[in-house]
């Protein structure tokens, strides 16, 4: 097997998390055992010399932008050093020359100032870092910004959100090139949380409870989120909390302005969203991993949330992965 050839541009002030968690997650994904690496991957600096990232770690290139180089899918991280400088303006024009020899092209947080000049993006659906949002609309009105979502797909082009946002990023591209075993595989690898979709949001319902909620109880939603399974009716919540039902019940939803239940019945289709994805598993057993003790009311809840039963989303998403393994399948070809 030959491995997907992967570059990451590096600069002056790039932002190192940017670029060293994506390298990470693709150098982590193996085939046939652990023998056989998925990917080659590649740093570019503006020149040959090192380069120092925003915190003072210094960086190596392996190439440079004047080097000719075949690349199936190049990465933009972000840092003050595309928006500040002249390098955003040089990458844009590397990577719009490049762009109709590239399978993809992806940014991480404020890589999108490197990428978005060249007007590839123009008319296109796009997201950064959420602090970002509002200059990169300002800046590039041609763009549709989306401030909310982890990372945004359109075509051939990847938009994430800041920082860890890259990681999760990596781990969607992994799954469309080799299938969700393998991408899940680097996640536990790299002993990430939880492998997140795109379309979850950047503040996560826990982190935005943990936000909102400076409280006694502020740290009880990640709690919560892993042990689904467990009892998380009131009267247990708010005895881990320290406080009778009804305070506890008035807190909550003045702090996160909705009930126990509702919170927790959200956490809980979420991740069976999540889980659905796994074809080893049935309805039921997804239902029963997320704590719901009823298949059906798990799948009243799904579709009244979600628009859809489970066993159709279920198909729905198979049939989006297969078409997305039929084209890499062509692209190989």
């Amino acid at each position: 097997m030959k491995p997907i050839n992967i570059g990451i541009i590096g600069f002056d002030g790039v932002v190192a998390l940017d670029m060293v968690g994506p390298v990470e997650a693709f150098s982590t994904a193996m085939v046939d055992g652990e023998k056989e690496r998925c990917y080659q991957t590649s740093i570019i600096g503006m020149t040959m010399r090192p380069f120092v990232a925003e915190s003072g770690i210094v960086l190596k290139p392996h190439y440079s932008l004047a080097d000719r180089i075949d690349l199936d899918t190049v990465i933009i991280p972000g840092g003050q050093g595309l928006r500040k400088t002249s390098a955003g303006d040089r990458v844009a024009q590397w990577i719009r020359e490049r762009a109709p020899r590239i399978r993809r092209i992806a940014s991480v947080c404020t890589g999108i100032y490197g990428l978005a000049p060249s007007g590839l993006l123009d008319g296109r659906h796009i997201t950064t870092h959420w602090r970002f949002t509002q200059e990169v609309a300002r800046r590039f009105p041609q763009l549709k910004v989306d401030g909310n979502a982890l990372f945004r797909r359109d075509g051939k082009f990847y938009t994430s959100a800041g920082v860890t946002a890259g990681i999760d990023l990596a781990l969607a591209l992994i799954e469309e090139d080799y299938g969700a075993r393998v991408a899940l595989g680097v996640a536990r690898e790299l002993v990430v949380y939880l492998k997140r979709p795109g379309g979850q949001a950047q503040f996560s319902e826990p982190l935005q409870f943990q936000i909102e909620s400076a409280d006694s109880f502020g740290d009880l939603a990640s709690w919560i989120r892993g042990h689904l399974k467990a009892d998380l009716s009131v009267p247990a919540l708010a005895g881990r909390a320290c406080l009778c039902a009804r305070h506890f019940s008035r807190r909550f939803k003045r702090a996160f302005r909705r009930s126990p239940a509702e919170f927790v019945e959200q956490l809980r289709l979420d991740e069976a969203r999540n889980r659905l994805g796994n074809q080893g598993a049935t309805i039921d057993q997804v239902a029963s991993s997320v704590g719901f003790g009823n298949a059906d009311v798990f799948r009243r809840a799904f579709a009244r949330k979600f628009g859809v039963n489970p066993t159709e989303y279920r198909r729905r998403f198979e049939s989006r992965r297969g078409n997305r393994r039929s084209s890499l399948l062509q692209h190989s070809r």
